[in-house]
């Protein structure tokens, strides 16, 4: 026996075991992928499979269109659907495929951190929010709203109630730590400067600078009330965090 060689491998496989596992460079969380592709499913179906009468259709029942609850009514069923599965239609591609972008980035580490089934809660509210507040500002327009962007912008909000830290625990990058008190996200600089870059960046889209003649209007409005409502949000969706204490010997 080779006792030289064998507390060699021993050694190598000790070195070996003790080397820190590596991250994926992608790491999206299931419910992302699902509501990813959900999202990117019933596109498909409208661009591909329904006709333009169909697609209208669609729209009409399914999209949020604020004149549908003027005079006090709540428009019916569709009236009460549309408030979220607005969030699940989009106007083409490119409106479809920066969307899923944002939710990727910001969707699977909140997902990762407020489980699966909280996740969904938080998209539906934030979604609900942002067309309140489009409503609030736009309530006779007969113009349908849709884009996931609401519900994105309210994943961006509750980031911003982490200070962005970073931790090594997998999938928590952007929601490491406690939610952060608002005055500690007004003294964080970096989360300030976030705030301040989010709001400008969409007044400057709002008022269609950027924008090309012929483009559709953003809906500003409503990433803003889906922004505040996932700042405020997070804080009452964030599981309880377990205090983990060692012990001597161990």
């Amino acid at each position: 026996m080779d006792l030289e060689n064998d507390g060699a491998k021993r050694s190598d496989g000790a070195e070996e075991a003790e080397e820190p596992a590596r991250e994926p460079v992608f790491n999206i969380t299931g419910i992302t992928v699902a509501i990813i592709g959900l999202n990117v499913g019933i596109h498909l179906v409208r661009t591909y499979l329904l006709t333009r009468e169909q697609d209208i259709e669609v729209l009409v029942r399914f999209a949020f269109i604020p004149a549908r609850y003027g005079g006090g009514d709540l428009g019916g069923l569709y009236g009460l659907v549309s408030a979220f599965t607005y969030s699940l239609l989009h106007g083409d591609f490119a409106h479809l495929g920066v969307n899923m972008i944002w939710l990727a980035a910001f969707g699977s580490p909140l997902a990762a951190r407020i489980g699966a089934v909280r996740f969904v809660l938080f998209w539906i509210v934030t979604a609900m929010a942002a067309a309140a507040l489009h409503y609030a500002l736009y309530a006779d327009d007969l113009a349908p709203l849709v884009g996931a962007s609401g519900a994105v912008s309210g994943m961006m909000g509750a980031a911003a109630r982490f200070g962005f830290r970073t931790g090594r625990a997998r999938g928590a990058r952007a929601f490491d730590g406690p939610v952060l008190p608002l005055r500690a996200v007004v003294a964080s600089r970096l989360t300030v400067s976030f705030l301040a870059i989010w709001f400008v960046a969409n007044l400057i889209v709002g008022l269609g600078v950027l924008s090309s003649p012929g483009d559709a209007p953003i809906a500003w409005q409503a990433h803003i009330g889906g922004f505040i409502a996932g700042f405020v949000l997070i804080r009452f969706l964030d599981p309880p965090r377990r205090s983990v204490r060692g012990h001597a010997g161990s």
